[in-house]
């Protein structure tokens, strides 16, 4: 098993210089962290890299395409810059070091539609499908994300995320399942996983209100139970969200501070991840 941090917890901005919390995630015992590829440019790679090698931390990455990157879209010039940007961000995790790139690769964060859903499903699935061996020829593997039904209509629970892996029928091609998501959208969150078994790629550690795992009123008895059933021995990684009134805090939907001391949060998320998992 392998414990990860989401960077994002300490941003203020998506431009912020991420080497000081690389090297924070360290201090704290984290295995490695989890980078979102937004703000990040070519020039970044090598001083990211260094501070990854330096402190022996693994990363995986995390994105997200917008509106205007839209793979799912009738729009053949849509659809293309969205497979443009996703064939850059593989380019950008491989130099980078990271195996993985994971997120609402899909369709953009916030579509939600009530027509076309199943073209739109099939647009998607067959870009992906273009891009699986790209991604492999990079050392990459690709994890579809099910996010809940307010951020988009596609791919809501682990079973739809499984339908569009198995539509996809590539080996570098999974799902990422988080429990803020799947707290929200599974009707029996331990069969959902024990269902993912062949075909979870990584996992997301975050409490109902995206703070500390432990601090509110999420089943985690049944997370881990699930992740236990299925022998997951991949990463779990705490994402929490919980600055307000930071450059970054709309994107991430956060209106008030859920917890004051962002270290301490991830000091107290390992710790029970750790308690619960050994």
């Amino acid at each position: 098993m392998k414990y990860g941090v989401h960077i994002a917890l300490w941003m203020k901005t998506w431009q912020d210089d991420v080497v000081p919390y690389i090297e924070e995630a360290a201090r704290l015992g984290f295995d490695g962290v989890e980078l979102s590829l937004l703000g990040m440019t070519d020039d970044n790679i090598a001083r990211i890299r260094k501070c990854l090698d330096e402190t022996g931390l693994e990363l995986t990455c995390t994105t997200g395409l917008s509106m205007a990157q839209d793979i799912s879209s009738n729009d053949p010039e849509l659809r293309q810059a969205g497979i443009a940007y996703l064939e850059h961000a593989i380019k950008t995790v491989s130099a980078l070091g990271s195996p993985l790139l994971s997120g609402v690769i899909f369709a953009p964060w916030g579509k939600r539609l009530m027509t076309d859903r199943a073209d739109r499903w099939q647009r998607s699935a067959e870009a992906l499908k273009q891009l699986a061996p790209f991604a492999r020829e990079h050392g990459v593997s690709l994890g579809i994300e099910a996010i809940n039904r307010f951020e988009t209509d596609l791919v809501n629970t682990a079973k739809q995320a499984l339908e569009l892996v198995h539509t996809i029928n590539e080996p570098n091609v999974g799902i990422l399942l988080d429990s803020f998501h799947m707290n929200m959208e599974e009707k029996d969150i331990e069969s959902a996983l024990k269902s993912s078994k062949n075909k979870l790629f990584h996992f997301h550690c975050v409490e109902n209100d995206r703070g500390v795992p432990g601090s509110g009123h999420t089943p985690w008895e049944l997370f881990f139970k699930g992740l236990k059933a299925i022998n997951y021995q991949g990463w779990l990684t705490l994402e929490m969200f919980v600055q307000a009134n930071e450059a970054v805090s709309p994107d991430l939907a956060i209106w008030r501070t859920i917890e004051t001391d962002t270290s301490e949060a991830a000091r107290e998320g390992l710790k029970f991840l750790k308690e619960h998992m050994a």
